[in-house]
């Protein structure tokens, strides 16, 4: 069954449909996200997150998620890929981090709290974006006894990686080429820790420090201009950012990004080029049961004036338009999706599937490209709990939750079995939203979704 946290979705997330017929952001609906990190590897965007357990009192994040697109609007989940426990000398905390690729290995640099205490920041590394990922050190790489948390590692044009993290004080290192060690002959022993001025990060509006930086630093090049994007002071937080000729600085303050909002008292920035088009990665708290700690990732398209200057953007529902069209006569996994209620996804022995699925459910694809031949047909990889019929069947509609049925895949009990279910459709060609609409009789799950696909 569903967790209580996220059973208001029907009607929490059915009201608010009413206000976005075409939402996008939160693009993760099946759980709580936050802390996004994006990268961009084989023209695919993967999004590496920290997961909210929902707890209302503080941040209970006990693994990172990945999703990944190819479209900035459709994402598959590809589940739980690090926890606590890949880390013996964590305790608790899986929060913020960030995965980068160096020479066909992924490092995964993420912060926790020691089994001895104190927050600290290791690094997993695994041969493809998404792993398989393991402890690099069998320790911390970085433990500098106040702040260490939200890293982010960044490799400038002349092949010099860094480590940049830290709250209350932005700190840095200058990483080695195995990326699992840092310069120790430079620095306090390696560390860097930036003069906290109003010059280079902005001044504070309630005095309790001196700048406005308050964590999650993120550094990004656009032509020969540095950017240093942060979460600003004090929360409820926003995104700022600063400007300089290295990726070290000297930074200058540049302003807002965008302003506090959301339903989150934190903001995290992740910043990407992708298909020609700059994105800003950010969460808030506006899923139902939603907040300051159940938070949820989004993005947006980031723009610039002529002068390198940012276009201060608010938080949006529609997201950005889709960088490409999705194909449906390829295996489309289960878990892919722009947008869904009510919702959930498990690992089992045979990778991800959509489970859970109750009637009146249904997940939606964006920009689903059919061609000028029609499809003629649809069939879905499924297993269907029970041995009595319930009328289980998945209804296909086009352009909205309402539009016109392009064909029903009826089932029958699979038991424990996956079963493969095939039916036909009206033609259909050119470019679409798809909507899978689950229908079927009575209280209990209906079925489990692996893949589907078209067929011409």
């Amino acid at each position: 069954m569903k967790h209580s946290t996220l059973r208001v979705w029907l009607l929490g997330l059915c009201a608010w449909l009413a206000q976005a017929a075409h939402a996008a952001n939160p693009i993760i609906q099946t759980i709580y996200s936050a802390d996004p990190a994006p990268m961009v590897r084989d023209g695919r965007v993967y999004l590496y997150v920290g997961h909210d357990e929902g707890d209302k009192k503080f941040f209970d994040m006990r693994d990172w998620r990945v999703f990944s697109s190819s479209d900035m609007v459709n994402w598959t989940d590809h589940g739980a890929r690090l926890s606590l426990t890949d880390f013996a000398w964590a305790k608790k905390h899986a929060w913020a981090g960030h995965t980068i690729e160096r020479d066909g290995k992924f490092y995964w640099y993420v912060p926790v709290e020691q089994a001895s205490g104190g927050m600290a920041i290791g690094v997993a590394v695994g041969p493809t974006p998404l792993g398989p990922f393991k402890d690099a050190l069998g320790k911390p790489l970085v433990f500098d006894k106040q702040g260490d948390i939200d890293p982010a590692a960044y490799i400038d044009d002349d092949g010099q990686a860094y480590l940049v993290w830290g709250n209350p004080t932005y700190k840095w290192v200058k990483l080695n080429r195995d990326m699992v060690s840092y310069d120790t002959t430079v620095g306090d022993h390696g560390i860097f820790r930036h003069e906290m001025t109003v010059e280079a990060f902005g001044k504070r509006a309630k005095p309790d420090r001196a700048t406005a930086y308050e964590e999650a630093p993120w550094i990004y090049k656009r032509g020969k201009l540095y950017y240093l994007f942060h979460a600003g002071g004090p929360l409820p937080e926003h995104l700022a950012y600063s400007t300089g000729p290295s990726a070290t600085g000297p930074w200058t303050y540049r302003g807002v990004v965008m302003k506090a909002q959301g339903g989150s008292f934190t903001n995290h920035p992740g910043v990407i080029d992708f298909q020609g088009k700059t994105y800003l990665f950010y969460h808030d708290g506006s899923l139902p049961g939603g907040g300051g700690f159940s938070r949820s990732v989004c993005v947006d398209e980031l723009h610039f004036n002529p002068d390198g200057s940012i276009v201060p953007l608010d938080m949006t529902r529609t997201g950005p338009a889709p960088a490409a069209h999705l194909n449906p006569y390829a295996r489309v996994e289960g878990e892919t999706m722009a947008w869904s209620i009510g919702l959930q996804t498990a690992q089992f022995a045979g990778g991800i599937a959509v489970t859970d699925v109750n009637a009146g459910e249904y997940l939606q694809l964006r920009s689903v490209d059919f061609g000028a031949k029609p499809a003629r047909q649809f069939s879905a990889q499924l297993r269907v709990p029970g041995t009595q019929p319930r009328g289980v069947a998945i209804e296909l509609r086009l352009d909205a939750l309402d539009g016109p049925v392009i064909g029903r895949l009826a089932t029958t009990p699979t038991g424990d079995a996956w079963q493969s279910f095939k039916t036909a459709v009206k033609a259909v060609t050119g470019v679409h939203d798809l909507f899978l609409v689950f229908r079927g009789e009575g209280t209990e799950p209906l079925l489990e979704l692996d893949h589907w696909q078209f067929q011409r």
